[in-house]
């Protein structure tokens, strides 16, 4: 809309001082006393506002300098008839509040700078009178929002219009000079402002107009500001670290999280404990510690909290470092804690330290001395310890035959027998080498089969004189699939079963504690694989080839094959990986397997074959054992439903990974089913009547029982709460829908 230029006979009003406005608006009074009815018109078009009386028109006490808004340049409001009284000049004022009123809401919607405003001149032709009320800023509010229709404000019956150019220009000299505002610009020509007002209908005051190089400066500024921030906090956090390391804030516990509240934004930096107070560790902490011991959990535990390296030596994975633990404490009983080759004490020892302060103290002389060599060496990786294994006594007779034998295929019930010989091949071997009688050889033939040298072909009879057919143990078909066969069966004297799982269970509980979670519910494989004790324990498993599993009583035979079960399963994953799909978890299952007593022995024979008894597995028509399987010997008299709730195959759905011992095997087997059932094993939902059980008690339902026979069951070993609730279901006489929960196969790590 553009705007008439004032002719030589308009006066101008400058706004500059109270004195000067009052002087003025008299003569604008006297001379426009006859013109009150006339209309005046503008060059372009025409807007009614109606004015209300306004109580606040003295509400800018210095008119002569005010704030405007770079609104696009200018804020015109043109050729409007304005109805009122001439004795109300005075609204000229408020006219102008309500301009400033009207830049500074469009200051707040454009992000623009504030502009200070030195002048504002007001034309008013002759014979118009400049009469405003508070009702104008109602007025400009509506032609700023895009109102046109304003007549509803106050329907008078006097219109009046006026024509007003407001200008804004540039500050004081001594005032800092601000950005130009979107809308208006310099002449370059004259070098003079020459600010021209962008075009924009009064009708549509929302769309203002957007300079996008000063939203992109915007915008680049707020992202400096943001990283520049990000980067302070965290160097706050680095330094805070640095002045821990150089032992300025020992004594101050180092918390795990530190957390910095930006702008819209929190960030939290996780802390390294161990790199905290290890930067400038010269020292060494090491303790001498036992399988499966609370007090060495107990200290291990404190050691991590405090973000301590330390070096734990197991006397169960290390046995010949027992007699040093001897020598330097006088007592073979553990933890035994030592600064550098300071000899702490024990747990209790520990603990008077901490309480004392002493504790800090003693850790800061370890951090800047360096370890003596007459301190407790840390252990070695892929040394064994000497071999202290006996030789069996048939070793000599076997290497004979081994070499001498004509092992070939063979013919035998229609079927072709590989790698065998037969018996009295073997009998008249023995008689040549070693000058015996027929039947002093057959007797030695015997205890080599007992011994587990070597097997009938098809597992029938021990050993008998004729033309039955045997093989060596390492012909076997079955010998490469098992872990524990190493190029080799092995010829040492065989030891008791018991003393053969109770070594490997020590070993698998130091790989717990060091490579497992707190809770057991997470393991981590890769960390283990590359583990002494990992490497130990693979060495020692050939010992269960040839052993004896007989002479185990109930209870001997259910933790040590339970215990084999779950350190299997560890085997399994690190050597073949986790399996993905329906047939690699059959082929998993099936194929991961141990020689055991001259026997294979794979996770599903284990499980359902030795813990249940020989019964099926899950969609299975097939017993593990058939008729004549010399592993029935083996097979449990009774099957113990407890034992689900503590193997552990791997996945997430499945109990935590543990391991027991023999003389509390039922209490331990109990408190494994609690904390199954306590955790996430089983829930209720009191107002469905629905109770939510795990998919093991669906896959193995004929060692529980029927359903209803199952929740009763289940009641003695849920907590308070959940026991009170599936009670309540069961006593009310309704009835109780049992889902089974989906089961999670991927892997615990």
């Amino acid at each position: 809309m553009e705007m008439e230029r004032p002719n030589e006979e308009q006066r101008i009003i400058e706004s500059s001082t109270p004195e000067q406005t009052k002087i003025e608006n008299k003569v604008l009074t006297e001379e426009n006393e006859g013109n009150r009815s006339k209309n005046c018109t503008s060059g372009g078009g025409t807007e009614e506002i109606a004015g209300k009386g306004n109580e606040n028109t003295s509400r800018n006490e210095n008119p002569g300098v005010d704030r405007g808004s770079d609104n696009n340049g200018d804020d015109n409001i043109s050729g409007s008839k304005v109805h009122g009284g001439y004795e109300d000049l005075d609204g000229i004022e408020n006219m102008k509040s309500s301009s400033d009123k009207l830049g500074e809401r469009t200051e707040n919607n454009q992000n623009s700078s504030v502009i200070e405003i030195e002048k504002r001149q007001i034309y008013i032709e002759d014979g118009r009178s400049g009469s405003s009320t508070g009702q104008d800023k109602a007025a400009e509010e509506q032609i700023a929002y895009g109102n046109e229709d304003s007549s509803d404000l106050n329907p008078s019956p006097s219109p009046r219009r006026i024509n007003c150019d407001v200008r804004v220009v540039q500050p004081h000299s001594q005032l800092p000079k601000p950005e130009t505002p979107p809308g208006l610009r310099k002449s370059p020509s004259t070098g003079e402002d020459d600010y021209h007002p962008k075009e924009q209908s009064v009708s549509s005051g929302d769309n203002f107009s957007v300079d996008m190089p000063a939203i992109g400066k915007y915008i680049r500024e707020q992202s400096n500001n943001f990283s520049a921030a990000i980067a302070k906090r965290i160097m706050s956090f680095k330094e805070g670290d640095d002045r821990t390391a150089n032992g300025s804030n020992v004594n101050q516990s180092i918390p795990s999280v530190s957390e910095g509240n930006l702008s819209g934004l929190k960030v939290i930096v996780q802390l390294n404990k161990e790199e905290n107070r290890e930067l400038n560790f010269k020292g060494r902490i090491s303790f001498f510690s036992r399988s499966n011991c609370r007090d060495c959990t107990a200290v291990r535990t404190f050691f991590r909290e405090q973000g301590l390296k330390f070096v734990e030596i197991n006397i169960d994975v290390y046995p010949l470092r027992e007699k040093e633990l001897i020598d330097r404490t006088g007592s073979s009983t553990v933890p035994q804690i030592f600064f550098n080759e300071n000899h702490i004490g024990g747990l209790v020892a520990l603990n008077s330290l901490r309480n004392s302060g002493q504790f800090e103290q003693k850790l800061k002389e370890i951090m800047t001395r360096r370890c003596p060599e007459n301190a407790p060496s840390a252990p070695l990786y892929g040394f064994d310890d000497p071999d202290e294994d006996q030789t069996d006594e048939m070793l000599s007779i076997i290497k004979v035959l081994r070499q001498k034998l004509p092992i070939r295929d063979r013919l035998m019930k229609m079927k072709i027998v590989k790698n065998c010989f037969s018996a009295s091949e073997m009998v008249d071997l023995i008689i040549q080498q070693l000058g015996c009688g027929r039947t002093e050889a057959v007797e030695i033939g015997k205890e080599l089969a007992k011994r587990h040298f070597i097997h009938h072909v098809f597992g029938e009879h021990d050993f008998e004189d004729g033309k039955n057919f045997y093989r060596l143990l390492e012909h076997e078909a079955f010998t490469p699939k098992c872990f524990n066969f190493r190029g080799s069966t092995n010829d040492s004297e065989p030891k008791p079963a018991a003393v053969v799982g109770e070594r490997l269970t020590k070993l698998m509980f130091a790989i717990l504690e060091s490579y497992a979670s707190e809770d057991r519910l997470h393991v981590d494989y890769l960390a283990i694989s590359t583990s002494e004790e990992f490497r130990r324990y693979v060495n020692m498993t050939p010992d269960l080839q040839r052993i004896n599993v007989l002479e185990l009583s109930e209870d001997e035979k259910l933790a040590f094959f339970l215990n084999l079960y779950n350190a299997m399963v560890i085997h399994a994953v690190i050597r073949v990986g986790c399996p993905q799909g329906v047939i690699d978890r059959r082929s998993f299952f099936a194929n991961s397997q141990y020689i055991i007593g001259g026997h294979p022995y794979s996770l599903n024979t284990i499980q359902n074959g030795i813990l249940r008894s020989n019964r099926r597995q899950p969609y299975s028509w097939m017993r593990p054992f058939g008729a004549g399987d010399k592993r029935l010997e083996v097979v449990l008299a009774n099957v113990n439903p407890l034992i689900h709730f503590s193997i552990c195959n791997g996945t997430k759905s499945s109990p935590k990974v543990r391991f027991f011992s023999s003389q509390g095997i039922e209490a331990e087997l109990r408190s494994a089913t609690r904390e199954f059932f306590h955790e996430d094993g089983m829930d209720v939902n009191l107002e469905k009547r629905t109770v939510h059980l795990s998919r093991i008690l669906k896959w193995y339902s004929v060692d529980f029982g029927e359903e209803k026979e199952i929740l009763k069951w289940i009641v003695n070993f849920l907590d308070s709460t959940k026991a009170g609730l599936l009670t309540h279901l069961l006593s009310d006489g309704g009835a109780v829908n049992v889902v089974y929960q989906d089961y999670d196969w991927s892997l615990n790590s």
